[in-house]
């Protein structure tokens, strides 16, 4: 990265983080949407196995991942305040902190997934496979997370391509796994959605060797020597990573819990609901990606330029990436209105599923401009580390507002299952103007402080 000066400068820069943030984050959920698409092909019952284990898994897995997402704010800091020194260390605190953390899950999930299960109205089948999807990503949830630590640094750095490249030389191997662990090709077993998480966890460990691999050998990643020494645990970095992550663990828990919350509500209406809802949350949630990776690329260049104490520089490119945010996803949300039928038939042969896919789709075009505006402006108030009142405001536009006012709407109006979505496009409203409002407040803050500080200076 390099201190921009124009318009036209920043708008080059955040393209060249942006567009490779993007690609990896594509092709990370990939592993997610062929999973459920995959399965889908295999048999409906198998897909409502694997979309509650995914309900489950999802919204863990990204929380963990938000806290480990301090990582790069962290390291960004560094970088712009030209504070190298401090880089490795920290890098290796939070891969340690990745692994405590990886360790306190499967332990807490041995304990609660069979209570948490039986607790649902589920078939036997749907429930079986849901457990064994789950007890399959157990397996790779270590590599996962440790993963998620080195990209945060890898991202920090600004080299977003090299993610993007390690990421796409293991989605081809994922894939295969899949076909050939679901379907039972080539002599091996016919797991069928089961198989897709055994070749998740497979490919969580391959893409965790390839990163340290690069970090250990490739510049300019090498002149930070991360795995040259390895010191101590140190439980003064570790608070420092979990004070600033643990909010943003928590945002990103609040907002993708609420999902899995509407779908574990769903399992009252069948399994053809469930299949449906999963597959339209799966789409939507893969077009969300875009203004996700917006929201990646603001982190790395506002912390960047905060950390240089250009505030000024770091206010153009929020107001840049909501922009761009917006307007592809409204591009986006028209394309899916219109190619909703077409959708719906990569993830169901089944006429039921794809009727009612389709129809979950529509309500899911209108996600896409709360997403494009609320993304990219959390991902510039973590690049202010302004992180604890996002956290807040997830609760009350989800929780407080968004799900008890869901439970009204499919259980007291005609909307039934759809009432859910509804819902979860009001609570995305709300929360995308409370963040505007604070991220306005933020910079107005920090731009008053710069001024007094010039004329004190």
């Amino acid at each position: 990265m390099e201190q921009t000066f124009t318009q036209v400068e920043k708008i080059k820069q955040l393209w060249i983080i942006f567009t490779p943030i993007l690609i990896t984050q594509l092709a990370m959920f990939s592993m997610s949407f062929f999973d459920i698409m995959m399965t889908g092909k295999y048999a409906a019952h198998h897909l409502a196995g694997v979309a509650v284990g995914s309900s489950l898994w999802v919204p863990i897995s990204t929380g963990i991942g938000g806290i480990l997402l301090s990582i790069t704010p962290i390291v960004s800091h560094f970088i712009g305040a030209n504070q190298k020194k401090n880089v490795s260390f920290s890098v290796l605190q939070g891969v340690y902190t990745a692994i405590g953390l990886a360790l306190l899950i499967i332990l807490i999930g041995g304990f609660s997934i069979n209570p948490i299960l039986n607790a649902m109205n589920l078939e036997y089948d749907v429930r079986y496979v849901a457990k064994s999807y789950l007890v399959s990503i157990s397996i790779g949830v270590i590599p996962l997370f440790i993963y998620n630590t080195l990209r945060s640094f890898i991202d920090a750095l600004g080299k977003t391509k090299v993610s993007m490249f390690i990421t796409l030389m293991t989605l081809p191997i994922n894939l295969i796994l899949n076909y050939l662990l679901i379907f039972g090709k080539l002599g091996f077993p016919e797991f069928g959605g089961i198989g897709a998480g055994i070749a998740s966890a497979i490919t969580y460990w391959i893409v965790t060797i390839i990163a340290i691999v690069f970090i250990h050998t490739q510049e300019p990643f090498t002149k930070f020597k991360v795995f040259h020494n390895l010191p101590r645990v140190s439980f003064k970095k570790w608070k420092e990573i979990l004070q600033f992550g643990i909010p943003i663990g928590l945002s990103i828990f609040i907002e993708t819990s609420i999902f899995s919350a509407v779908t574990l509500f769903m399992s009252k209406y069948g399994t053809i609901v469930i299949a449906s809802h999963q597959a339209a949350l799966n789409f939507t949630s893969f077009l969300y990606m875009i203004p996700l990776s917006i929201s990646m690329a603001l982190t790395i260049l506002v912390s960047y330029e905060t950390g240089a104490k250009r505030f000024k520089d770091a206010h153009s490119y929020s107001f840049l990436g909501i922009t761009i945010g917006v307007s592809i996803s409204f591009i986006t949300g028209v394309l899916l209105i219109i190619f909703k039928n077409k959708i719906a038939l990569l993830y169901s042969s089944e006429p039921e599923v794809i009727a009612l896919t389709s129809r979950f789709l529509l309500f899911g075009a209108f996600f896409q401009l709360s997403d494009a505006i609320q993304a990219p402006i959390q991902g510039a108030l973590r690049g202010y580390k302004d992180v604890r009142v996002t956290f807040i405001m997830a609760i009350i536009s989800f929780w407080i507002i968004g799900l008890p006012l869901g439970f009204i709407l499919a259980n007291f109006t005609i909307l039934e299952p759809f009432g859910y979505w509804v819902s979860l496009i009001i609570g995305l409203a709300i929360g995308a103007l409370t963040l505007t409002a604070r991220l306005l407040y933020v910079q107005k803050k920090q731009l008053i402080e710069q001024g007094q500080h010039n004329i004190s200076v």
